[in-house]
């Protein structure tokens, strides 16, 4: 199968978090958060907060679906505890900043993660002013990625069409619905230096027939499509 291009893009659809930077610099406080909230919430041990917690992230795409859907979470009081983490640990990237404004067309962040989170990152790395908006898990109706609605809710909103779109992305899974709907897809992997172990089922897909492009360096990747583009 031929893999697709960026001839025809016009929106470039970026997820945030281990996408646009690397992941060891935030998810860390992230996940502690995370597990502190599950130990209070369901007064568990931290290990089996810790099991909850992925065994949840796997199945429903967030810990806090998961949550929401097997012991009725309150979504609100979840996400402002744990996205309180201290963003100052990223440092502008004007490199990449400079890719992204060169990029013909439009730019959008699709998130789960949520609005308030994404314009901290965006803040720090000094990025925000290159991306028209936001669709964060609460736009999505707290139905995460994979899950279809997702990507279609974002799609309507913003009037993308996804034969014009690239969806770049640090999980194989998450790009499925995309390239069925007729995205160019490009998966983010970690660079050689990543700090933070990941598990091994989000580290594959990087070979499967949905995922056109794969990179470990997002600036030099643009680099090279703005190269071609000339």
């Amino acid at each position: 199968m031929s893999k697709r291009d960026f001839g025809h893009v016009t929106s470039w659809v970026f997820d945030l978090d281990n996408t646009l930077y690397p992941h060891h610099l935030l998810w860390q406080q992230v996940d502690d958060r995370i597990r502190s909230f599950i130990v209070d919430f369901l007064k568990v041990s931290p290990d089996e907060a810790f099991r909850l917690q992925k065994d949840y992230y796997k199945r429903y795409g967030t810990t806090m679906r998961g949550l929401m859907t097997e012991h009725a979470l309150d979504h609100n009081e979840y996400l402002e505890y744990v996205h309180e983490i201290d963003h100052s640990v990223l440092e502008p990237n004007p490199p990449l900043g400079a890719m992204l404004q060169a990029l013909p067309g439009r730019k959008l962040i699709l998130t789960n993660g949520t609005r308030k989170h994404a314009d901290a990152v965006m803040g720090q790395l000094q990025i925000n002013q290159h991306f028209e908006d936001v669709f964060d898990i609460v736009a999505g109706e707290l139905e995460p990625k994979p899950a279809a609605r997702m990507y279609e809710r974002f799609l309507e909103k913003h009037e993308v069409d996804p034969a014009k779109a690239a969806m770049f992305e640090d999980l194989a899974r998450n790009l499925t619905v995309p390239h069925a709907m007729g995205m160019t897809t490009v998966l983010v992997v970690p660079s050689a230096d990543n700090k933070v172990k990941r598990e091994t089922w989000e580290l594959q897909g990087r070979d499967d027939p949905h995922i056109d492009h794969v990179t470990d360096d997002l600036t030099g990747f643009l680099k090279q499509i703005l190269t071609a583009k000339v």
